[in-house]
């Protein structure tokens, strides 16, 4: 492993953080706490923790020992001073005294501590990191050392690779008593440069924050050199039958909706390393065993499903796989829910899905968790495969298992999770590099919706709406572009849940001499390649079996016609009508389907000359013609994009019209 210290990078956190009043000690653990962060083979999602004493005056200035650790959840590949609160560190140590405490007498005793009585809760660890003896300590879940330490023999093993180098720490969940063994194994072994504990990870500790990163890399480095000499001859088996993946993730899709009422992410991996190990011979026996590590299980339960290739052409099939995968989980629950106080089951769903010899599904109720169950398995995957090289892999028991996974401190880490009413929805919105389009986009990621963007290009869509959905560069009247495309966002979603067909072009011109050419284009534009993409978008909500929403952007042209604007009236007026046959249609499949009708909106389409033309047609100036309505107030794309969303909240109501201008009693509906 790299190690990636950088004497400069480090001098330019501490004269970066001196002028926010963070002392060096603490700007040198946020450095090496983003080293260790920002590499997945140490951490992943809020695993793992650091720490560092220094001393601190109090309010009456006299100067105190403290204990700065990593806060519960948080993520250290990005936390800043915020993310490592600051604890009182003697009357930490005074509780070495103790021979039990509770979990909740531990939170309310740290959190009692704290310098900043606002700060987020410390790590469920800070009493281990306060009982070790040295200024700062790390602690990962570094892959290398979880294949060693999850092995049948593991202290043999372990005592080979290090020596003197380490002490061995056997299998204590995380809290008050974990803390008080490593600080009896450390009073005994207090030369070695770190602890090792079985089922779970490394700690590394020093006078100084490179000191106990540079042992961490050394340390991890030994293991991965071992591993790597380990290497065996993996026996494949050869699958040729041809599987359609978008018919499996719509059909798990369904059967997840079923379960739990809500929209899930759903997504297909099939790199060459997601699909190699899908053949493995062993593949069945592989990953049964219990996770890598504890910290793990919250997010992606203790195993994953995996299905068979010959029946993975048949959704009843993946049904009962999936039926027996709740059933296993439910027996499991009701066999050591005596274990702990809130007896209510999480959801019994696997989080992985392995499809033998094509890939496997990571899952999640939104992108981020769907990409956490994809990083957490892609380790686990490693670990137990290397751990396997070397004898055979063996996590905790069952028992254990169940105490991590629903132990409060840990489900609190998931309950604090934001989750919004529309939170998971996968919403399509055509012309999204556009005003209105960008604006619906923006409107919906706030409310936690995964939104793809379609169009041409998206030179000028803002940088920080691009950063937070999927843009795909398609021509919505090339067929193939489009099945390109939702092809994408299957693989990536698992399915669709919303349309907004906003994309458009005005085409204008006097009927008298209009050429058939100016007319064909529109109605290609603005009609076809809608009726195309809605068409094929609820096709794909028939098949999850559980409806979607549909809302077109009609426009007021639709429904009052203006002067030498007939090409995109005519073509506004069909989406009108269509969309009418839509909601008859597609009701009984609870797709419901509605319209906005806006005017005048300052956008892609209503460019400043655009609104010249139009302005001089009605003899108006330009801010007149903007403004020109009942409540003489300019419509703006945002104010679209909140019609759009309450369309979407409308629950019950399908084939109905929005209109957004301001009052135009010409374009209202009669």
């Amino acid at each position: 492993m790299k190690n990636e210290w950088k004497e400069s990078l480090a001098k330019k956190y501490i004269k970066e953080y001196q002028l926010k009043k963070v002392s060096t000690d603490l700007a040198l653990r946020i450095y090496s706490t983003h080293l260790l962060g920002n590499n997945p083979e140490l951490v992943l999602h809020g695993g793992g923790n650091t720490s560092v004493k220094s001393i601190k005056k109090n309010l009456f200035g006299k100067e105190k020992d403290v204990l700065f650790v990593k806060g519960s959840g948080w993520d250290m590949s990005n936390l800043n001073e915020r993310g490592l609160p600051g604890l009182y560190l003697d009357p930490l140590l005074k509780t070495l005294s103790l021979k039990k405490m509770s979990d909740e007498k531990m939170v309310n005793y740290l959190r009692s501590n704290l310098l900043d009585s606002s700060s987020p809760n410390p790590s469920i660890e800070t009493l281990l990191h306060a009982y070790l003896p040295f200024k700062y300590v790390d602690h990962t879940h570094s892959n290398a050392i979880l294949s060693l330490v999850n092995l049948d023999n593991s202290k043999e093993i372990l005592n080979k690779i290090y020596k003197n180098k380490i002490a061995i720490v056997p299998y204590v969940m995380p809290g008050f008593e974990l803390a008080k063994l490593c600080h009896m194994v450390i009073s005994k072994n207090h030369k070695v440069e770190g602890l090792i504990l079985l089922n779970h990870g490394i700690f590394t500790f020093g006078s100084s924050a490179k000191q106990s990163y540079d042992r961490m890399i050394k340390l991890v480095t030994l293991a991965e050199n071992f591993l790597n000499k380990q290497k065996k001859i993996i026996k494949y088996n050869i699958n040729n039958k041809k599987i359609n993946i978008t018919d499996v993730q719509l059909c798990i899709r369904n059967l997840y909706h079923y379960f739990t009422n809500k929209r899930w992410i759903i997504k297909f991996n099939n790199k060459v390393e997601d699909v190699k190990f899908t053949n493995r011979k062993d593949l069945f026996n592989l990953f049964n065993k219990g996770p890598v590590t504890p910290d793990h299980v919250i997010r992606i339960k203790s195993e994953p499903l995996i299905i068979p290739n010959k029946h993975l052409s048949s959704s009843k099939m993946i049904s009962n796989h999936i039926n027996a995968y709740i059933k296993k989980y439910k027996n499991y629950f009701k066999k050591y829910k005596k274990n702990i106080t809130n007896s209510k089951i999480a959801d019994p769903l696997p989080r992985i899905i392995i499809l033998e010899g094509i890939g496997f599904l990571s899952i999640g109720l939104n992108k981020k968790e769907m990409q956490v169950s994809y990083d957490i398995f892609d380790a686990m995957k490693k670990v137990i495969i290397n751990a396997n090289f070397v004898s055979k892999f063996k996590s905790i028991n069952n028992s254990d298992i169940f105490k991590m996974e629903y132990w409060p401190l840990e489900r609190a880490k998931l309950n604090n999770q934001n989750t919004k009413k529309f939170n998971g929805n996968v919403a399509v919105i055509t012309g999204g590099a556009g005003k209105i389009g960008s604006a619906i986009a923006n409107k919906f990621i706030n409310e936690n919706i995964e939104v793809i963007l379609l169009d041409k290009n998206f030179k000028n869509l803002d940088v920080n709406i691009k950063k937070k959905c999927l843009c795909i560069e398609c021509d919505l009247t090339n067929n193939s572009q489009i099945n390109k495309a939702l092809n994408k966002i299957l693989k990536l979603f698992g399915g669709i849940d919303i349309l907004i067909a906003n994309s458009g072009a005005a085409f204008q011109g006097s009927m008298l001499n209009v050429k058939k050419d100016i007319l064909e284009k529109s109605l290609e534009v603005n009609f076809y390649s809608h009726h195309n993409i809605v068409q094929k978008i609820a096709n794909i909500m028939v098949l999850q079996g559980f409806g979607g929403s549909i809302s077109l952007n009609l426009s007021k042209q639709s429904i009052n016609p203006g002067k030498d604007f007939g090409p995109y009236g005519i073509a506004k007026a069909s989406s009108l009508f269509s969309m009418k046959q839509y909601a008859l249609e597609f009701g009984k499949y609870n797709i419901r389907v509605n319209g906005i009708n806006a005017d005048r909106i300052k956008s892609g389409l209503l460019t400043d000359q655009f609104i010249k033309e139009r302005a001089k047609a009605r003899n108006m100036s330009s801010t007149e013609y903007l403004n020109n309505n009942l409540l003489q107030k300019q419509v703006t794309a945002e104010d679209v994009a909140e019609a759009f969303f309450a369309q979407l909240s409308f629950e019950k109501t399908t084939g109905n019209i929005i209109t957004v201008d301001g009052g135009n009693i010409e374009a209202s509906l009669r």
